[in-house]
């Protein structure tokens, strides 16, 4: 990618000048290329000079006039300058930019995938909250952060494979079949009460009452153990079911459905204990099993098995990423949890330290709460249960795509304020509204070029010389970039910040430039250039998990 050659470019400049005496010889700081916020500066830039100042013992304008010298920048660039304080600037040629509306119109839909991956193997295990209850509008956050992301990766180059982790057993699951079978009874008229702890949202009766009508009383006739171990199980599907279907309303899916339950019935967990056992990070004490994580560098030891036999979920998880690592061999798995989970991070990267593998290759990302408002009232409950407003709800109302694009908008950790009014409005404050009707109204500028029987194909983007023509194709060309950054950092908030600024750089154009004139040759430049820029867009949308609408 050209950020990459410009870096090297400057590498080798200064590097030369070393070697001739120029400049001091000296180590030089990692090399970093940007995009100046001020257009007059030129497309890229770098601070160089600047950080290389103290070591050499020079200016760094004198420094940025010797990289200058030494320099031989790559074919792309017309121009190099340089401004106080001792930055340098790089400009793109106007031809080239020109010609890379060609480029977009051949790469098509796969315009902006990158090899960054080169076919390594990743995996993103996100949401996987237990299956006791419906999602909330939290998970649905976690949910859209992890499709993204996979979606970026996969365009980047990278095989990944999407899973979402069923805790199916453990004193949660006992406690969901007990509750659902005291509602049960209680939907049947007897007397009885939930356990402490117990779940008592009103979706325990709901579904109690469904299984009622498939199976009527039947299940009184059972031992308790034996009903509460038969509820448990259709309860779990049920619950499990009803997730899949939210999931498809977000436009979610994952390609694997663990069983935690697995982990002990296929011997994973036997294992992973063996090989913490055998490398001497398992120890007796207390009438507990423990983890000795702080020989790790760990704070503390971490319970593995209490002392009344149970397995922690820390052991689960174990068990679980031994499986990831281990036995499925993925190069790289990216969990993707909570806030909560917060302190669960650093023995996490003990435990893979103990799996004999680089704590590098475990990326945990934590992703904070979403407070939802109606403009300046937040919203605390549900409408229709009175309950906490779920994930179902929220799409009902504003739909899938405003909720992936707000989710999205944020780096996941940071809290989020979700105005469930702004995401419903059709206007320009809408940031939703106001990317999709740029895909729209392109549509509608390439749907009269049809009707008018334009055929652009041969059109000359070599014509595209106008400041709106050139400022909207130095925004087309930056969504490679965009796509390995997110990559690269894991933060999808990218995308949506560059769907607005495409948006609105689009809109400009639109009202400065006709597209469809009497100018034949011009209108077929404009047409290939309104043509990439909705391949542009669409594929960004598309990597955001939204649509791309032909009319709105």
């Amino acid at each position: 990618m050209l950020k990459q050659e410009l870096v090297n470019c400057l590498r080798q400049a200064i590097e030369e000048a070393q070697r001739k005496g120029a400049l001091a010889s000296t180590a030089l700081p990692e090399v970093i290329i940007e995009h100046p916020q001020n257009p007059e500066h030129g497309d890229f830039a770098s601070g160089l000079p600047l950080k290389l100042a103290r070591a050499v013992k020079m200016s760094p304008m004198a420094i940025a006039e010797i990289a200058l010298e030494h320099m031989s920048p790559p074919p792309e660039i017309g121009r190099v300058t340089i401004a106080s304080p001792g930055f340098i600037n790089f400009t793109l040629r106007e031809d080239w930019l020109s010609r890379q509306v060609e480029a977009i119109l051949a790469a098509g839909e796969s315009y902006g995938g990158i090899n960054l991956g080169k076919g390594k193997r990743v995996q993103l295990e996100f949401v996987s909250v237990n299956p006791t209850g419906p999602l909330h509008v939290g998970h649905g956050r976690g949910a859209v952060l992890g499709s993204t992301l996979a979606n970026v990766l996969a365009a980047s180059g990278f095989s990944v494979e999407k899973e979402y982790y069923v805790n199916d057993t453990g004193s949660q699951i006992e406690n969901f079949g007990h509750s659902l079978y005291v509602r049960y009874l209680q939907c049947l008229g007897r007397e009885a009460d939930l356990p402490p702890g117990g779940y008592y949202g009103d979706y325990m009766i709901d579904l109690a009452r469904e299984i009622i009508q498939v199976q009527g009383d039947s299940l009184l006739a059972l031992p308790e153990s034996d009903a509460v171990s038969q509820l448990a199980e259709v309860g779990l599907g049920r619950m499990l079911q009803g997730i899949k279907e939210d999931f498809a309303l977000l436009n979610v899916s994952f390609d694997t459905w663990f069983s935690e339950k697995s982990l002990y019935q296929g011997g994973q967990y036997e294992k992973a204990m063996e090989l913490l056992r055998s490398g001497g990070y398992i120890t007796e004490r207390e009438n507990a099993t423990w983890f000795g994580s702080s020989s790790l560098g760990e704070d503390k030891d971490n319970v593995l098995i209490r002392s009344d036999g149970q397995p922690t979920y820390f052991a689960s998880d174990i068990a679980y990423h031994y499986n990831k690592f281990v036995e499925r061999g993925f190069d790289r798995v990216i969990d993707i949890w909570g806030a909560d989970h917060q302190g669960h991070v650093p023995r996490m990267k003990a435990m893979l330290r103990a799996l004999g593998r680089e704590p590098e290759q475990l990326t945990i990302i934590l992703h904070q709460l979403v407070t939802l408002r109606r403009g300046q009232d937040i919203v605390r409950v549900s409408k229709r249960s009175g309950d906490i407003v779920t994930l179902r709800e929220l799409l009902e109302e504003v739909g899938p795509d405003a909720c992936r694009f707000v989710f999205l908008s944020r780096s996941a950790d940071a809290q989020m304020d979700f105005d469930i009014e702004l995401a419903k409005r059709q206007s320009a404050d809408n940031p939703v509204y106001y990317v999709q009707y740029a895909h729209a109204r392109i549509a509608s500028i390439l749907r009269l070029a049809e009707q008018r029987g334009i055929d652009y194909d041969d059109g000359d983007a070599c014509l595209l010389a106008s400041e709106p023509e050139l400022t909207l194709i130095r925004r087309l060309i930056l969504l490679p970039q965009i796509v390995e950054r997110v990559a690269v950092n894991l933060e999808p908030h990218h995308l949506p910040h560059y769907a607005q600024d495409l948006a609105t750089v689009f809109h400009s154009f639109y009202k400065q430039c006709r597209v469809v004139s009497e100018d034949e040759a011009l209108t077929g430049a404009r047409l290939k250039l309104v043509k990439a820029t909705q391949i542009a867009l669409a594929r960004v949308l598309g990597l955001m998990g939204m649509t791309a609408p032909d009319r709105m």
